[in-house]
């Protein structure tokens, strides 16, 4: 809550419609790439927020981020990965029996 009494969400409008061109992309198999610009992303962010922490522990968060955006991203996207190779199906064609069918 603000000062002034009002509130706002935690994410901003362009953070969350940042999340669908990665979707795209996991969706139609750059998943590393994603993974990594992510993680890259949300690395550089921070650092750069919290670089003039004079006692420079901010490396560790730093770390910390790097280390949890790695595994949160990898996490969400092999889920993205893998209901799309649900979606896709292809048309079901049973095997000939054994000894049937041309050349037998």
């Amino acid at each position: 809550m603000h000062p002034d009494g009002s509130t706002t969400g935690p994410y901003e409008a362009w953070q969350v419609i940042g999340l669908v061109p990665a979707y795209w992309a996991v969706s139609r198999g750059h998943t590393a790439s994603v993974i990594l610009g992510t993680t890259a992303g949300l690395t550089a962010a921070a650092r750069y927020d919290w670089s003039d922490d004079a006692g420079g522990l901010f490396v560790i968060g730093v770390v910390l981020v790097t280390i949890g955006g790695l595994a949160g991203t990898a996490a969400v996207s092999g889920v993205i990965a893998m209901a799309g190779r649900g979606v896709r199906r292809t048309a079901f064609r049973p095997a000939p029996p054994q000894g049937c069918g041309p050349g037998a």
